[in-house]
């Protein structure tokens, strides 16, 4: 984890100091929710939601996105 979050950090400075646009491809949310202004959810190869990342996560409409979100662990959840 400490080298993702490095690498993270780097990838986040370069965009604001250069202004450089990232696409991220990732099975990560929480990766997602850090980095990306705007998320686009595929299934099958099919957009089935995109729009601002805290929307899409914060408030998913798809039902597939809203299985994604409920899959991700929560910290202090019971299991």
């Amino acid at each position: 984890m400490t080298v993702q979050a490095e690498i993270l950090e780097l990838l986040r400075g370069l965009r604001e100091r250069d202004g450089m646009g990232i696409l991220m491809i990732s099975h990560d949310l929480a990766v997602i929710g850090q980095l990306c202004d705007r998320t686009i959810v595929l299934r099958n190869g099919s957009v089935v939601e995109a729009g601002p990342t805290a929307a899409v996560l914060g408030d998913p409409q798809a039902p597939y996105t809203k299985e994604l979100v409920a899959a991700v662990p929560q910290i202090g959840a019971a299991a």
